[in-house]
This record gives structure tokens, sequence and C-alpha cells, in this order.
């Protein structure tokens, strides 16, 4: 294969490579000890040393080498274990490119042209690969091309897909072709001679939407923070519109919230990401939703098939999902027939005899003695064998953790579901069984309310239960019963207590859980019982708020085990911890199941059911509340219509969701909510609440305000009871307004929650569990980007009061910061550091988003007012250097925005101050290079005392040191800051050279040139006096002591009169420097050659050159917006030509 050149020293190091083909440019080698049939003692050696070195490690026996005549190093552009592939590669090189080399006259040109080529031949090979996974390869490479070539992006840009549309600007259409890749969407057209292209990063996309106008029926209109783009005319806009949400929900999910989300594996990593794969992701998100199955399960086959369905009689025709640990039926309609089997509870897996009445049946069989049959399986030997070996693994990985019962029995053979409509005795006489495990629940032993004294409670209960157990023999019992249409109407009456635990474990599959691991939960109380953390803090402080009305929750025994399960919880997923809302459900779930049971429940709803709900930012109940405003706009329009603003509804439903209605409803009401929601998922919460809000439409619409909706709402919930519920009907209170408006007495209104339910499956029951996560999958996108939107207000509010940028600038400022950190994701090399590798929204605002050295650079290149030439780099490293206060090697926006306020909005003497910060320690380090030629010792005894000004008049040193003085004064009236240390000659050089190179390529580049070199020799001569000055003070010293005195005859130059010379005490380096310190270290501190920042500012001042320059008003609204231009662009040619060089 190719191979990205690498430099080769030594052609044939220690003998181990023999030459089999050479010409001028190109080698083709064999490594010894490979085909060597002489068997010569080398070719032993090396042959034994590759064989027993590492796979990883092991030198391929084939290469090419490209050397180029009289240099010593070589590159290794092939390699290969067969000879065929390698003859081919020679072959290729000999017939393409010998004779072209010939033409060259430079050595280094060969190279290149060679490198290029070989680099061009792995970027095909690549292309080929990827497009080898298309259904048409062919049209995939050529599209691969032009979207590398129109849109020039990085190779690491991954395209995932293509279509041909319209794009349309205004009313006019621009047919051209959509490429859809991992990070961007982008568009091409050419059409008379008119160019348009554009690209648009998911991370920017706002709304998904399909839309009509009078031009079209139905277009995709994608917004943006920026702009709106709309496009039509798509050969298949279902799969197009699918595509891109798909893809936007999956970038925005990597992009902001990684973790928080738990992205599936195979979309971590981008590279994994096609077509194909993006389909068999939306089948599988589809799978686990309608089955409630666990988030890591994986889809395995699809396929069509039957099943004999022994109520109906006959086979009913559906598709066979297996995944890891389950086999999962669903009828062609939704709803109408399905089925749940887990492996773990499946003995064998077998074929029968096909016959033309069934052809290819398989013969599936459970621990409870029954056995399901599978018929018209297309591949059916594949699909048995595949599962047979799961189920191997599985039984082989259970039998680890526990006793393995014996798969073989003595008693009679399994009762086919196929033979006979009925269960066998053993099933019936289970029953009393089950009882006694349920009478383990908290509320067998505390009941909310009083019996009924006519005992009608009991006499519906007992109904209830036979209707169950009728149910039970002809449908089947425990998790793979078959559920039909006739079960969901049971659920709907209300499920009687005494099998309402079992039910709930059943429909959740919790059970399959909790039998594979018995002594779980055990362990995790052992575990978590007298730990302290913040979950613990608040499940303390709301284990007495729940339920509290409730008996079971009045008394200690309640209490502990509330608080055991949510500790266990807390501490099997921390990332969860604990969420307000989950000790109500504990506490219901408690109520009706054992205390396992309930956590096993738990696990299921907080894990699997509501998906993203128990996090910090309850991102999955926001985008369930998007998509019940959706629901409600398609379901109820005339309520929509009244209410064009529904987010007051949407804040009022959002506890309904949470709960379960377990907050708003009275609690016998709201447990047969729960009946439903475990049998169908969240799907039942959509169904009720469009039924509430259909139920007060005409009073909603009147409504004047949002306190006198919720009003509404809260009043019928309060009065929605259940069928045998004794306590008195609560009074609508719209009813109740009204009546006392008309002056008559208010009309008592309730309704049964049975009626409600029953109301809410009869009108929008034909809402399917894959309508809602298409719908899940669009508004995720507005959620994360309004949790965006937040955050980057939260950050400008947190910032703005230390900056004076305007608020407008602020915010581009921040989008452009963002974007810097996007874009490392985007195509990094992957040896970014690890905070920078997703999005962590915990952390505070302004640190959510840091970049790196490499990140600021490239922002530095962007916005700084004033660029230093080849020097800019070595400015940027240290600015990245001074503002990394926390040494981690990361800055975040707040002292990025610190940064760019002290270049454009602050005076001058707080800019000087920057620069001479970046020429001090910790900016400017002792390793620092420095191929200044200002190297040569600055000090002289010649110079002379006095300033040159430029308009030729000559001043004495004194007077202009005396107006130095002055101006120094004022600015340090207005200095409160930290005093500065002083600058020794090293890092002054360094300053000097900082301030020539930003003026370089200035229309005022010659006067500013004479102005700082006017300032630098000021600068020098006063360095010099006061060098003199303290080495003369140190002579004297050591000669007469401390005590004595030295007449000065300057004494206007003296450090007594003249503080700016005192720079060690005043500029804070004179700590080290005090009388306390030993007369030798004294004397070398003393003798060091040193400026302060004041004295620097003061000799700056004297130059109005230098003032206007400093002071000159910057425009950092025009930078910006051509950094917007810029920054993708250039990022994205700089990592190309990286990787092109690497």
């Amino acid at each position: 294969m190719w191979l990205n050149p690498e430099e080769v020293l030594l052609k044939n190091a220690l003998k181990l490579w023999v030459t089999e083909k050479s010409n001028d440019f190109f080698i083709l080698q064999r490594r010894r000890g490979h085909g060597d049939s002489g068997g010569k003692f080398t070719g032993l050696l090396v042959g034994a040393l590759d064989s027993v070195l590492d796979s990883n490690a092991r030198v391929t026996p084939f290469r090419i080498l490209l050397q180029v005549p009289g240099s010593q190093v070589s590159w290794t552009i092939a390699c290969g274990a067969a000879v065929g592939e390698m003859n081919r590669h020679w072959d290729w090189l000999v017939q393409n490119l010998l004779h072209s080399l010939s033409v060259f006259e430079n050595k280094e040109d060969v190279a290149s042209f060679v490198k290029g080529k070989v680099k061009g031949l792995i970027a095909e090979e690549v292309r080929g690969k990827q497009a080898a996974q298309e259904e048409e390869p062919e049209k995939f490479r050529e599209a691969l091309l032009k979207f590398e070539l129109c849109f020039g992006l990085p190779s690491s840009e991954k395209l995932v897909t293509t279509y041909s549309c319209c794009c349309w600007k205004g009313r006019v259409p621009r047919q051209g072709w959509l490429y859809l890749s991992i990070n961007h969407m982008a568009f091409y057209s050419f059409l008379l001679g008119k160019e348009v292209k554009f690209v648009i990063p998911w991370a920017e996309v706002t709304r998904l939407e399909r839309v009509s106008t009078g031009l079209m029926t139905d277009m995709v209109r994608v917004t943006t923070r920026r702009c709106q783009r709309d496009f039509s005319m798509f050969l298949s806009l279902d799969e197009a519109f699918g595509v891109i949400g798909q893809l936007a929900d999956i970038a925005l999910r990597r992009l902001l919230d990684s973790e928080g989300l738990e992205l599936d594996r195979v979309l971590q990593q981008s590279s994994n990401i096609t077509k194909r794969v993006l389909e068999e992701q939306a089948l599988r998100a589809y799978v686990l939703a309608l089955f409630r199955l666990p988030r890591g399960e994986r889809l395995q086959e699809v396929a069509l098939c039957s099943v004999w369905t022994p109520h109906a009689r006959c086979h009913t025709a559906g598709t066979l999902y297996t995944t890891d640990s389950y086999l999962c039926f669903a009828s062609r309609e939704e709803g109408q027939c399905s089925l749940l089997i887990s492996l773990s509870e499946v003995i064998s897996i077998e074929k029968a005899e096909s016959t033309s009445l069934l052809p290819n049946p398989v013969i599936v069989s459970v621990r409870s003695k029954k056995a399901f049959q599978l018929m018209e399986l297309q591949d059916r030997d594949s699909l048995v064998d595949s599962l047979t070996s799961r189920l191997r693994s599985l039984q082989w990985k259970h039998s680890m953790f526990r006793s393995k019962k014996s798969l073989t029995s003595s008693s009679p053979y399994y009762t086919f579901y196929y033979d006979t409509m009925y269960c066998d005795g053993e099933e019936i006489e289970e029953r009393p069984l089950r009882q006694t495990v349920n009478t383990e629940a908290l509320m067998a032993c505390y009941h909310h309310s009083q019996p009924d004294p006519n005992n009608s409670t009991a006499t519906m209960e007992q109904v209830k239960e036979r209707l169950w157990d009728d149910h039970f023999s002809e449908y089947g019992r425990g998790v793979h019963m078959f559920r039909t249409e006739k079960i969901q109407k049971l659920v709907a009456m209300g499920i009687p207590e005494s099998l309402r635990g079992e039910l709930w474990m059943t429909f959740s599959d919790a059970s399959s859980e909790l039998s594979s691991h018995p002594d779980y939960y055990s362990g995790l109380v052992t575990e978590s019982m007298g730990q302290s953390s913040l979950a613990t803090e608040e499940i303390e402080r709301d284990l007495h708020r729940s339920l509290p009305d409730h008996p079971a929750f009045q008394n200690v025994t309640g209490i502990a085990a509330l608080r055991r399960v949510l500790t266990a919880y807390a501490h099997r997923n921390p990332k969860i911890g604990y969420c307000q809302s989950m000790n109500i459900l504990a506490s219901v779930l408690l109520l009706y199941t054992k205390e396992e049971e309930a956590f096993s429940l738990l696990v299921a709803v907080c894990e699997r059911m509501l998906p993203d709900y128990f996090n910090r930012r309850v991102i999955g109940a926001q985008v369930d509340q998007s998509v019940f405003e959706e629901l409600i706009r398609d379901r109820l329009p005339e309520l929509a219509e009244h209410i064009p603003d529904l987010s007051p509804l949407s804040s009022i439903s959002l506890s309904w969701f949470l709960t379960l209605f377990l907050s708003v409803l009275p609690f016998r009401s709201a447990v047969c909510v729960v009946d439903c929601f475990f049998f169908h998922g969240i799907k039942a919460i959509f169904q009720l609440g469009l039924a509430v809000l259909d139920a007060n439409a005409t009073a909603l619409c009147a409504s004047a305000d949002d306190g006198q909706a919720l009003m509404i709402l809260t009043g019928f919930l309060d009065q929605v009871k259940y069928d045998e519920d004794p306590s008195p009907p609560a009074t609508h209170p719209l009813s109740s307004q009204s009546g006392e408006e008309e002056g008559s007495l208010p009309v008592e209104q309730h309704t049964l929650i049975t009626d409600l339910i029953a109301d809410s499956y009869e009108k929008f029951g034909d809402l399917t569990v894959r309508q809602i996560e298409k719908l899940r999958c669009r508004h995720r996108i507005q959620v994360l980007q309004a949790h965006e939107d937040t955050t980057k207000e939260n950050a400008l509010r947190v910032v703005t009061p230390d900056v004076s940028l305007s608020p407008e600038n602020l915010a581009d400022v921040y989008d452009l910061f963002r974007t810097e950190h996007f874009i490392n994701l985007y195509w990094g090399d992957g040896g970014t550091t690890v905070a920078l590798q997703h999005h962590d929204p915990g952390r505070p605002y302004v640190e959510q988003y840091r970049v790196d050295r490499a990140q600021f650079k490239s922002l530095y290149m962007l916005l700084v007012p004033w660029l230093c030439g080849l020097h800019t780099d070595t400015v940027a490293h240290r600015t990245f250097t001074l503002l990394d206060q926390d040494r981690d090697s990361l800055i975040t926006f707040r002292e990025f925005a610190g940064w760019l306020d002290t270049l454009y909005c602050v005076e001058l003497n707080e800019k000087v101050r920057l620069l001479y910060r970046l020429h001090i320690p910790p900016a400017l380090t002792e390793s620092e290079d420095d191929p200044s030629p200002l190297k040569s010792p600055l000090l002289s005894t010649t110079r002379p005392l006095h300033v040159e000004l430029p308009n030729g008049e000559i001043r004495d040193f004194q007077e202009q040191l005396k107006q130095m003085l002055k101006d120094l004064a004022k600015e340090k009236e207005k200095d409160v800051e930290q005093p500065l240390p002083p600058m020794n000659q090293r890092e002054f050089i360094q300053f000097c050279k900082t301030l020539y190179s930003m003026f370089h390529g200035n229309p005022d580049e010659n006067e500013l040139f004479q102005a700082i070199a006017t300032v630098t020799s000021l600068v020098l001569q006063i360095g010099e006096v006061d060098h003199r000055s303290r080495c003369s003070g140190s002579e004297v010293s050591s000669e007469g002591g401390a005590g004595d005195e030295v007449e000065d005859d300057h004494k206007e130059g003296s450090q007594e009169d003249h503080p700016v010379f005192s720079t060690k005490e005043e500029e804070g380096g004179g700590g080290e420097r005090k009388e306390g310190t030993s007369k030798s270290s004294g004397s070398e501190s003393q003798s060091e050659w040193t400026v302060s920042y004041a004295q620097i500012l003061a000799s700056l001042l004297t130059e109005q050159q230098l003032v206007n320059f400093f002071e000159k008003p910057m425009d950092l609204s025009a930078k910006v917006a051509e950094a917007k231009v810029k920054q993708y662009h250039e990022r994205a040619g700089l990592l190309m030509l990286q990787q092109g060089t690497s």
C-alpha cells in the first residue's frame, strides 16, 4: 500500500534489506529472511527477530524507496506483504513517473513532485474506500471530488451524502447540489455562468422544518442565527429531511453536550458516519423507543416474518428485530400486536421442518414452558446461528455471576403457543406466590384511604383481577406476553392493586434485569449508605416532601426505604445523581413493589423510558415540551390559533412530564396514568396532555392571561377522580368564577380518569412512537441551541462589567471564540487537551469554551490591531502565556475579552503596561531564543547625556527628565494597580524589537522609527544614569560603610530627589534587594542594568508621534467583520497545509 513519505537516513541499515529492483529514483527492497531460500545466518536472524515482534511492531517484508541522486536521504513511499502488490506499485511508478523526473533540475523539486503524487494516490484510495460503502460507489467518488474542490475543506471533513435540489433566493430558484457532511451542509450551483455556493455549520443551525409557500407546496427550511435557507425539488424529500435532521442532531449532541446526552458509541467517531449508518441508527432509536429497551442495546438483525398468535388463531405478519439481549416482534400496524422475549428467558432456538403451510419455521422456547413459532424468515439459517451464538454467550455470562439452573427438566415438554390457547396448571398455581411477593410492597401495610363502606372498591378490584386472569390465560403472562389492543383497554381501566407491581415490572422489562443481577441492589445499598455527597444532601431535604399525605411515608419504615432506593441510584449513576421529582416517582414505585423491584423500575424509567430527563439541564423534558407544542399546533389548531405563544402552556405542562402527572392529579387518578405510561411509554403522557388541553380548549381560548390559564388547568386536574374515589369532587375554577359573576351557586363538576384516558386514546391514539422519535430529533436541535443562547447571554452578562467593548462587538467576539473551539473539534488531530475534546455545560458560563495556544494564535492573527511581521508568532506566544493565569494551558473567554479590551478601549498607559508585561516573566521566559542583532552590550560610558528632538532641537537631559517626572507623577496618581518589576537588559532588547516590528508597514513608518529611536536612546540614558548611581553608591557603601554620606554634584539626578530612579522599591522588585540581604547579593543586584515601567512610559510620552499611534481609535467592528470571513477558510487552509506536510 502507498504510505505518507517518511525519511530513511540509511537505505541499507545493518544489512536488513536486500535490493530487488532499482533505477535512478526508486528502489524496491525485500526484508532479509523473507523468501530467502539460501538460509544464511543473517537472514535467519532477521526473520526470527521479525517473527517474535508484536504485530504492531513488525516490519512489512517489502518496501519501495524514493531516492534522489546525490542525496543521503531516502523516503519510504510504499510497503506491503505480497510481491504482486509491490510489483504493481513499481510498474505504476515506472510507467507514470520515471520519465517525467528526468526533466527536473532541482533535487528538491523531484522529491516534492513524487511526494505530492503519492499523497494523491493515498487520498484516492481513501475516497475509494469511503465510496465502496455507498450504494453507487462511482457516483459518490465523483461527488466527493467535487465537494473537496468546491469548498476547500480539509480531507477529514467526511462527506455523508448528496442531493440534487433547488435553493431559493427570494423568488429565484437555484438548481444545484446539496452536500451533507459530518459537520456542515454545503450548497453549490453553477447556472448560466453564475456560481452560488455557501457552507452552513451544523453548529449554527437553530431550526429545521418543512414549510409550504405560494410557490412550492413542500420545502425544507434551514434556519441559522444569521440567515434562512429554503430547499425544494428533492427526489425524495422525506429521506433528505430525515438525514439533515439526523446529522444536525448528532453534530450538536457531539459538540455541545456529548457527556450528558450519551451519544451512541458508533456515532461518537465521526469517521464511522455514513448514510447507511444513519439509517441503521434511526431504526435502532425507533426499536429502543418502541420496546423501551436499554439504551446500550445494539440492533443486530431485522427480518420480515409472521408469528403464530394463539388468541387470534392465525399468523400475524410483522417485523422481527433482534438485539444483543432481546427478540422483538411488531406487527405491520404499530400497536396491533407486539412481543418481547428476553434472551435470558430463552432455553433454545431451533429450526423446524419447512412445509408449504409453514415455510422456514423457527421455534423459540422459554423458561415458563412456552414456545413461540416464527415463520417466513428469508435468511433463517444465518439468523438462527447468530441468535444461538448470542444465547450461549449470554448463558455463560450469567453463569459467572449466579448459579445457573439446569436447562434440562424431567417435567413434560413445553406447551406450544401454536398448539393450544390455554396455560398449564403450574402457571395458575404460581399466582398465590406472586400475590405473596406483592404483599411486601408498602401499600400492603399502609392504605392511603379507608375502605369503602359498601365494599364497592373491593368488588371492582375483584372484577378487574378476573379480567386480567382471563387475559393471562389467553395471551400469556410475564414479559413475553402478547401485547395487543385488548390489553390497552384493560390498562386504561386501571390495573388492580394486587397486580400493579407485577405488571409494571413486566411492561418495563425491569424483571429481566433484576433476575440477571439478583444481588446488585443490595450491593449498591451497602456501598452507598454512610457516604455523603451533594446528591445525598438533596435527597435528605426531599425525603419528607415525597407523598407527605400518604401514611406509608409518615413513618420511619417508608422514609428509610425511599432513602435507600434514591441513594443507591445516585451511587449507581453519578452523572444523574439525584434530581427533583425522582423522589415522588420512587415513592409511588415503593408503594406497589418490593424495594429491590422499585429500584429496578426507577432505573428503567430514568435511563430507558424517559431518556435525558433526569440530568442537570433536563434536556429530555424540554425536548418533549417542544414536541408537545408542535403536537398542539397540529392536533389542536383552534387552540393554537387563539394562543400563538404556547410557551406558557409548555411551562405548565413540564411538571406533567417530569412527574407523570403525579404532582397535579389526585393520587389514585395519577397512578392510573402511571399504569398507561409503563405500557405505552411517553406516548401515553403526550396523549393525555393533549386530551387535558382539548377538554379545556374553550375555557383556555377565553382566558385573559397566563395566570387564568394556569388556574383553569389546575382546577380541572384537581377534580379528575378515580372511579371508586369516595372523596367529593372539586369545583372547577372557571365554573366557580362564571357562577359568581352571574350570581348563581357554583356548579360542581368532576371527570373520571378512566374517561379522560379513554378519550385520549380515542382522539389521539393514532400518535405513533416513530412520529415522536422524528419530532424529538428535530426539536432537540432547538432546545440545545436555546441552551447555547442562554450560555452566551450569561457569559456576556458576566464579562460586560469588566470591559468597555460594545455589546455588539462583545457578542461577535464570543461567536469567534466559540467557532474556534468548534473548528478544533471538527478537524483537530486528536492530540488536543482532554478539556477541549467536548463541551462541558456544567462549568461556569465564561469557562465553558476555552482555547489552547494554537487556537489563540489563530484568533490573535485575526483580531490584533498591530501585527508584528515575522515577530507576530512570538508575541502571540507570550500573550497566551501572560493570559494563562492558572497555568492550565487554556484561556477562557473572560481572559480573552479582557485582553481585547486593553488593545482597543483603554488609555495609552494601559496599552504600554500590557506591552511591558509581555516582555518580563512569566510572559518572557529565560529559554526563549533571541536572534535579535541588538544583543550587543547596551551600556556605554561615552553616550552623551542629552536628548535630540525631531525638530533638531537639543535639550539637556536634566531638563527633559524634569518634564518626564511631572508626567510620571500624574500617571502615578491614576495608577492603582500592582507595581510591575523592573526590566533588565535582555528584556528591554525584546521590548524594543517588538516596538520596531509593530510599526512596519505603517504609513508613518519613518516618523515612528525616528520617534522610537529617540525614546530608546532616552531610556538607555536613564537606565545608564541609574546604573551608574547604584554602582557608585555600592562602591562608597563598601568602602565607607552604610552610614557614610556621599555628595553628588548633580542633586537633581540623585535617587533621593528623583524617585523615578528608585525602581527596585517603587516598582515592586525591591523586596529581594533591600538592606536585609547579604553584601554580595546586594552588590550583584545593584550592578544589574534595569529600567522601570514608569521610566519607559514617561519616555514614550515625550514623543507625540508614539502617543498618537497608541491613542489612535481602532475599529474593532471592522476587524470582527473581516475575521468572520477569514476565520473558517484560513483555519481550514492551515489544517490542510499541516496535513499535507505531515
